[in-house]
Protein backbone atom coordinates (compact mmCIF):
# COMPACT_ATOMS: atom_id res chain seq x y z
CA UNK A 1 0.00 0.00 0.00
CA UNK A 2 0.66 3.40 -0.50
CA UNK A 3 0.03 6.72 0.84
CA UNK A 4 -1.05 9.27 -1.63
CA UNK A 5 -0.06 12.85 -1.60
CA UNK A 6 -3.42 15.38 -0.81
CA UNK A 7 -4.02 17.84 -3.27
CA UNK A 8 -4.38 21.36 -1.27
CA UNK A 9 -6.63 24.63 -1.93
CA UNK A 10 -6.15 26.27 -3.93
CA UNK A 11 -5.62 23.46 -6.98
CA UNK A 12 -8.07 23.90 -9.32
CA UNK A 13 -8.19 20.23 -9.42
CA UNK A 14 -10.76 19.80 -6.42
CA UNK A 15 -13.23 22.07 -8.31
CA UNK A 16 -12.96 18.79 -10.72
CA UNK A 17 -16.32 16.72 -11.53
CA UNK A 18 -15.15 12.80 -10.69
CA UNK A 19 -16.23 10.55 -13.39
CA UNK A 20 -17.59 7.18 -12.46
CA UNK A 21 -16.10 4.16 -11.93
CA UNK A 22 -15.78 1.72 -14.80
CA UNK A 23 -15.05 -1.46 -13.57
CA UNK A 24 -14.44 -2.52 -9.75
CA UNK A 25 -11.13 -4.70 -10.25
CA UNK A 26 -7.82 -5.85 -8.37
CA UNK A 27 -6.22 -2.75 -9.52
CA UNK A 28 -8.69 -0.51 -8.44
CA UNK A 29 -9.10 -2.75 -4.74
CA UNK A 30 -5.49 -1.54 -4.60
CA UNK A 31 -6.31 2.21 -5.27
CA UNK A 32 -9.08 1.40 -2.67
CA UNK A 33 -6.27 -0.05 0.06
CA UNK A 34 -4.15 3.51 -0.71
CA UNK A 35 -6.69 5.60 0.07
CA UNK A 36 -7.55 4.31 3.04
CA UNK A 37 -4.06 4.11 4.15
CA UNK A 38 -3.72 7.99 2.94
CA UNK A 39 -7.00 9.02 5.13
CA UNK A 40 -6.01 7.00 7.96
CA UNK A 41 -2.17 8.36 7.58
CA UNK A 42 -3.43 12.15 7.76
CA UNK A 43 -5.61 11.37 9.85
CA UNK A 44 -9.15 11.89 8.86
CA UNK A 45 -12.27 10.12 8.67
CA UNK A 46 -13.12 10.31 4.96
CA UNK A 47 -11.37 11.13 1.47
CA UNK A 48 -12.61 11.21 -1.87
CA UNK A 49 -10.66 10.45 -4.61
CA UNK A 50 -9.88 13.57 -6.69
CA UNK A 51 -7.62 14.59 -2.93
CA UNK A 52 -5.54 12.70 -4.34
CA UNK A 53 -5.31 13.85 -8.07
CA UNK A 54 -7.91 10.79 -9.33
CA UNK A 55 -11.29 12.37 -10.68
CA UNK A 56 -13.40 9.17 -10.19
CA UNK A 57 -16.09 9.01 -8.45
CA UNK A 58 -14.95 7.30 -5.41
CA UNK A 59 -14.50 7.58 -1.61
CA UNK A 60 -13.57 6.03 1.77
CA UNK A 61 -15.16 6.88 4.98
CA UNK A 62 -14.19 5.40 8.85
CA UNK A 63 -16.15 7.21 11.67
CA UNK A 64 -15.16 5.08 14.01
CA UNK A 65 -13.90 6.53 17.31
CA UNK A 66 -10.98 6.69 18.58
CA UNK A 67 -11.31 3.78 21.42
CA UNK A 68 -13.93 1.26 18.26
CA UNK A 69 -12.31 -1.03 16.10
CA UNK A 70 -11.69 0.49 12.78
CA UNK A 71 -14.88 0.45 10.46
CA UNK A 72 -13.33 1.31 7.00
CA UNK A 73 -16.69 2.10 4.07
CA UNK A 74 -15.76 1.80 0.19
CA UNK A 75 -18.29 3.96 -1.36
CA UNK A 76 -18.23 3.70 -5.61
CA UNK A 77 -20.18 5.81 -7.98
CA UNK A 78 -22.25 7.23 -4.45
CA UNK A 79 -25.59 8.78 -5.64
CA UNK A 80 -27.79 10.28 -3.30
CA UNK A 81 -31.36 9.03 -3.24
CA UNK A 82 -32.60 10.41 -0.22
CA UNK A 83 -32.79 13.25 2.11
CA UNK A 84 -34.77 13.46 5.64
CA UNK A 85 -36.31 16.76 6.28
CA UNK A 86 -34.32 17.53 9.25
CA UNK A 87 -30.91 19.06 9.79
CA UNK A 88 -28.32 18.81 11.65
CA UNK A 89 -24.68 21.33 12.36
CA UNK A 90 -21.63 19.49 12.56
CA UNK A 91 -18.25 21.45 12.48
CA UNK A 92 -16.50 20.37 9.66
CA UNK A 93 -12.65 20.50 8.53
CA UNK A 94 -11.04 19.05 5.58
CA UNK A 95 -7.85 17.25 4.85
CA UNK A 96 -7.36 19.47 1.67
CA UNK A 97 -8.10 23.25 3.31
CA UNK A 98 -5.77 21.63 6.56
CA UNK A 99 -6.30 23.38 10.16
CA UNK A 100 -9.84 25.14 8.77
CA UNK A 101 -13.05 24.35 10.84
CA UNK A 102 -16.83 25.55 10.49
CA UNK A 103 -19.95 24.80 11.33
CA UNK A 104 -21.66 23.36 8.09
CA UNK A 105 -25.67 22.48 7.99
CA UNK A 106 -26.91 19.55 6.36
CA UNK A 107 -29.96 16.71 6.04
CA UNK A 108 -29.56 14.80 9.22
CA UNK A 109 -30.12 11.59 7.60
CA UNK A 110 -29.82 10.45 4.02
CA UNK A 111 -29.62 7.37 1.89
CA UNK A 112 -27.31 6.34 -0.57
CA UNK A 113 -26.80 4.12 -3.26
CA UNK A 114 -23.41 2.99 -4.26
CA UNK A 115 -20.98 -0.21 -5.48
CA UNK A 116 -19.11 -1.92 -2.88
CA UNK A 117 -15.35 -2.97 -2.66
CA UNK A 118 -16.49 -5.90 -4.83
CA UNK A 119 -18.42 -4.09 -7.15
CA UNK A 120 -22.19 -5.24 -5.89
CA UNK A 121 -24.74 -2.20 -5.52
CA UNK A 122 -25.16 -1.52 -1.58
CA UNK A 123 -28.04 1.33 0.08
CA UNK A 124 -27.01 2.53 2.98
CA UNK A 125 -28.91 4.89 5.40
CA UNK A 126 -26.79 7.38 7.42
CA UNK A 127 -27.48 9.54 9.91
CA UNK A 128 -25.10 11.74 12.33
CA UNK A 129 -21.60 11.88 11.61
CA UNK A 130 -21.31 9.34 8.48
CA UNK A 131 -24.37 11.43 6.61
CA UNK A 132 -22.60 14.50 7.32
CA UNK A 133 -19.07 12.83 6.20
CA UNK A 134 -21.03 11.04 2.99
CA UNK A 135 -21.99 14.27 1.85
CA UNK A 136 -18.87 16.24 2.56
CA UNK A 137 -17.08 13.54 0.70
CA UNK A 138 -19.67 13.24 -2.17
CA UNK A 139 -19.46 17.02 -2.50
CA UNK A 140 -15.83 16.75 -3.54
CA UNK A 141 -16.90 14.02 -6.11
CA UNK A 142 -19.15 17.79 -7.71
CA UNK A 143 -15.95 20.08 -7.42
CA UNK A 144 -17.48 21.26 -3.78
CA UNK A 145 -15.71 21.88 -1.19
CA UNK A 146 -17.42 22.61 2.43
CA UNK A 147 -16.02 26.19 2.36
CA UNK A 148 -19.11 26.28 -0.31
CA UNK A 149 -21.77 26.34 2.41
CA UNK A 150 -19.93 28.83 4.47
CA UNK A 151 -20.45 32.62 4.17
CA UNK A 152 -18.44 34.39 0.81
CA UNK A 153 -16.65 36.78 3.50
CA UNK A 154 -15.63 33.54 5.65
CA UNK A 155 -14.79 31.05 2.23
CA UNK A 156 -13.29 34.08 0.69
CA UNK A 157 -10.81 34.85 3.44
CA UNK A 158 -10.25 31.18 3.57
CA UNK A 159 -9.25 30.69 -0.21
CA UNK A 160 -6.45 33.92 -0.03
CA UNK A 161 -4.98 32.20 3.19
CA UNK A 162 -4.19 28.85 0.86
CA UNK A 163 -3.45 31.32 -1.59
CA UNK A 164 -0.87 32.58 -0.40
CA UNK A 165 -0.09 29.75 1.65
CA UNK A 166 0.40 27.99 -1.74
CA UNK A 167 2.42 30.97 -3.17
CA UNK A 168 4.81 30.65 -0.20
CA UNK A 169 5.32 26.93 -0.55
CA UNK A 170 6.01 27.78 -4.22
CA UNK A 171 8.85 29.83 -3.62
CA UNK A 172 10.53 28.34 -0.51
Amino acid sequence: MTIKPIIYLPDPVLRQQSLAVERVDSEMNSFIDDMLETMYDAPGIGLAAIQVGVPRRLLVIDVAGKDEEPDPQVFINPELVATGDETSVYEEGCLSIPDYYAEVERPATITVRHLDRAGKEQVTEADGLLATCLQHEMDHLNGVLFIDHISKLKRDMVVRKFTKLAKQRVTA
